[in-house]
């Protein structure tokens, strides 16, 4: 790769961000990039292995402030045609640019300074030792689990098993067989990157003998083959808040897979799942029943005992005339709600018709249907329907 080559190469396009990204921007978005070209995720597919190391190559500049500014300045001057022919015997005509003819030491009144530049930019010169290998961020991990009503609404902590990949318990992680250690990489010196040359300056790279580990296992562990890392199980103490809802997802931070080199741990995301009740439903911070009452109550008016979830009834009164179908709100008997309060509860009344009658009750209504006279509820339907 030529000098001129490694300057239009837009950091800002490998990582699709733009290029007033902010430092959150462009480490969400490398996180994203990194995991998915990751060799790990992608076995025997060179081309992801390459978009990994393109990743890795962009964030390193991307992420370091001081870094970031050199390589804009260095990008705008080239676009604005900073990096031009200087004179007229150098030939490209009224200030064009000829790729042949380029040279970047011109910028810099040559003396190697554009060496010098890149051997800033990337914080190391020729010959120089690359950085400690990086550390890596444990893989997030996925779980659900089912709650009865009551626990989702009162919250639960609840011991959840999960499997995933972590430090191999044989031998504790190293790789190497136990009775036996590994040995500092003799490539990279246990940095876990190596140095390639391209155009004049020099670049870091995962080290192609320990692949990144900055060691070198000479006889494996048999459980893990040498790679330190293994499938394990192991339980975790979710906490589930008070008030969760169905398919609500909860995500608990650095309860994932453990990271790797210091790197932090991942995420557990939990989604939750609520099993119906038999008496009480819920309508956002409010929960909802259906209380039946008797033809007479509702004519007549009464005070009507209603369940509580988790305490003692409550009475609601029942005006006369009251229609099928109202709804009464009985406040604080909901939900909890985050800032400690509770919402309502909503009891809607159903009238109830009975499915056998006695003999002094059917006389009754009788009796009832006689005092009410020609009275018909439905006159004020067929007028508005247009019938007679």
């Amino acid at each position: 790769m030529s000098t001129k080559d490694w300057i239009e190469k837009d950091y800002y396009k490998v990582l699709s961000v733009a290029k007033d990204a902010s430092a959150d921007q462009i480490k969400k978005q490398y996180r994203k990039l990194a995991k998915q070209y990751h060799p790990d995720a992608n076995a025997d597919n060179p081309s992801a292995e390459a978009k990994f190391k393109d990743v890795g190559e962009a964030y390193e500049v991307l992420s370091d402030t001081k870094k970031r500014a050199e390589y804009d300045e260095m990008r705008s001057l080239y676009g604005s045609g900073g990096f031009r022919s200087g004179g007229a015997g150098r030939g490209g005509g009224a200030g064009g640019y000829r790729a042949d003819q380029f040279n970047v030491d011109d910028l810099f009144g040559g003396g190697g300074g554009a060496n010098d530049i890149f051997s800033s930019l990337f914080n190391r010169g020729s010959g120089g030792r690359s950085q400690a290998r990086a550390a890596r961020r444990g893989a997030d991990a996925e779980s659900e689990v089912t709650l009865s009503f009551d626990e989702a609404l009162e919250g639960v902590t609840l011991p959840l098993r999960l499997s995933g990949e972590g430090a191999c318990d044989s031998c504790a992680g190293t790789g190497a067989r136990a009775g036996t250690t590994p040995r500092v990489c003799p490539s990279c010196s246990g940095t876990g990157q190596s140095s390639r040359n391209a155009g004049g300056f020099a670049f870091a790279e995962p080290c192609r003998e320990c692949r990144g580990r900055g060691l070198v296992v000479d006889d494996p562990c048999p459980t893990c083959s040498g790679s330190g890392r293994a499938r394990s199980s192991r339980t975790v103490q979710a906490r589930i808040p008070a008030g969760v809802k169905d398919g609500t997802r909860i995500r608990l931070k650095g309860k994932g897979s453990p990271g790797e080199n210091g790197g932090p741990d991942g995420d557990l995301f939990i989604t939750v799942h609520v099993t119906p009740h038999p008496v009480f439903g819920r309508n956002g911070d409010n929960l909802t029943v259906t209380v039946p009452i008797t033809f007479d109550e509702a004519a007549l008016g009464a005070e009507v005992k209603v369940p509580v979830l988790g305490g003692l009834p409550v009475t609601v009164k029942i005006p006369e005339a009251t229609q099928n179908g109202r709804t009464f709100r009985v406040k604080g008997k909901g939900a909890p709600r985050k800032d400690g309060t509770r919402g309502d509860m909503l009891a809607t009344v159903e009238v109830e018709v009975p499915k056998k009658l006695s003999a002094e009750a059917r006389a009754a209504l009788q009796g009832y249907r006689e005092a009410m006279g020609n009275q018909n509820p439905r006159d004020d339907l067929m007028a508005r329907a247009g019938g007679k």
